[in-house]
Order: structure tokens, then sequence, then C-alpha cells
């Protein structure tokens, strides 16, 4: 088997508690959005322990919400080569191999006959192929471009895998939400909650971080709640956001 990673330069970078990853150094990497989809997950939910991770990456939504989740186990599912090689990786480096199940596969294909999850997580990419320039870097190209479907597909496949009452959360641009919203609606999902994420005091919000269920008769108003501040406008940390990296065991911030 050719090793995609023998040509790489890889970084180890802390993830969560005494948790580590590998990344490229140039490649596509973790990112505030990643953390904040696995924070939402945990904050809106109680009962987590089946839990689907879609498009994982690397892997980082997926185990950091694993890391809050006592006694949980974890099924990621991954198409890219580079990236599903990382997160074999970074399930075995932390010694995971018994609550982790890897499945290196396209999420618009791959479902789980008689299983159900209580939480499934993703980070759908957020753009279209014909809103800008594709990387030639594959890595990037599927993390960033809709090549292996969009929202509407996350969507979908997290209908088709959510046990009853179980949670779907996931990310996408603010300046998309509707978008979202619609796709949600279409694939038969509630949308219970929303929160826009803004990098920095004073900047528009970047994404939105959505809180879905099943839809059923007689589900509550989409609760639409005060927008989530990471930065204040001097650049530092604020409260809340120190407050959800310490709920991952992280440390302050700085730059």
């Amino acid at each position: 088997m050719v090793d995609v990673l023998a040509q790489e330069e890889l970084t180890v970078d802390g993830l969560c508690g005494s948790w580590t990853m590998e990344q490229r150094a140039r490649g596509h990497r973790h990112s505030t959005d990643d953390l904040l989809t696995a924070w939402y997950a945990c904050e809106k939910t109680s009962s987590r322990q089946r839990l689907l991770d879609l498009g994982s990456g690397i892997g980082t939504v997926g185990l950091m919400t694993l890391w809050r989740s006592d006694g949980a186990t974890l099924t990621a599912v991954e198409a890219q080569e580079v990236s599903f090689a990382l997160l074999l990786r970074n399930i075995a480096r932390n010694g995971l191999e018994a609550r982790v199940r890897a499945v290196h596969g396209d999420l618009r294909q791959v479902r789980f006959p008689g299983e159900t999850f209580d939480v499934v997580t993703g980070s759908p990419p957020y753009f279209n192929v014909k809103d800008g320039v594709v990387p030639l870097d594959s890595q990037k190209a599927h993390a960033r471009f809709e090549l292996r479907g969009d929202v509407t597909d996350y969507c979908a496949a997290a209908v088709a895998a959510l046990a009853p009452g179980g949670a779907f959360v996931f990310c996408f641009p603010t300046a998309q939400r509707q978008r979202a919203l619609v796709a949600c609606a279409a694939a038969g999902l509630h949308v219970w909650a929303y929160c826009d994420v803004v990098p920095r005091e004073g900047l528009p919000a970047l994404f939105t971080l959505f809180h879905c269920g099943v839809a059923s008769a007689g589900a509550p108003p989409t609760v639409v709640e005060t927008p989530y501040q990471v930065r204040h406008a001097d650049g530092s940390q604020s409260a809340q956001h120190a407050a959800a990296r310490a709920s991952f065991g992280l440390g302050l911030q700085r730059g």
C-alpha cells in the first residue's frame, strides 16, 4: 500500500486534554470552527453514547466530542485519502482503536443499516466549485469545496443515521445561513437553535452553528441565540471562548 504521507511534513499539536493530533504543516489544519462545532454538540446534548462524524477530515470534531463523552464510541466517515490516513494516525496515537471506527467512504453512500447514533456532527465544505479557485492540493480542495456533496447531503446522511431524539450539529458560513436552513428542511430536519460566531468584536459573523433533530409535529420555534464572540476588539480572547477551550482541557490562546 502506498503511504500517502511519506513525503509530508507533519506537525504534532494539542487537540484536547492529553490527546494530540498530527496534521500537515502546509495542508488543511484544525480550526476554530472545528473546536466550536464539537463544543456546541457537547453543550446541546446530554446523551452521547454513540457518535457519528460525517466528513471527519483528520478527526478533530469527532475526537473532541468523544473526549467530552465518557464511555462513548465514535464512527468517523472520511473519503479523502490524505485526511483518512491522518485520521487513522490520530486514532492510534491516542490509543482510541477500541472506541473509534474509521470508515473510508463517501458520506453520500455510506449508511449503517440497523445502527443509529445519538449525536451526528459535521463540517460541510463551505463553497461551490463555481464560487472560487479550487486548490490543486486534494486535501485542501475537498475540505473547502463541494467536491463530494454539499450541506444537503450532510443533512440527508444525518437523518438516515439519527436515533429517535438524536441531534445533528454542524457549522456553515453565516452568509449562507439560509441555504443551510433550506437544506435542513428539505431533509426533514427541524433546527432547534442556531448561533452565529463573530471572530472579533466589530466584525460580521463568520460562520453559524446549528443544532437540529428530525422534524416532528409541534416542534418549538427555532431559537436564535446571542452571537458567540471569539475575541474582543483589542484581540484578547473572550471569556466565553476561554471557557469553551477550557471545557476541552485547553488553556488560554494568545495572538
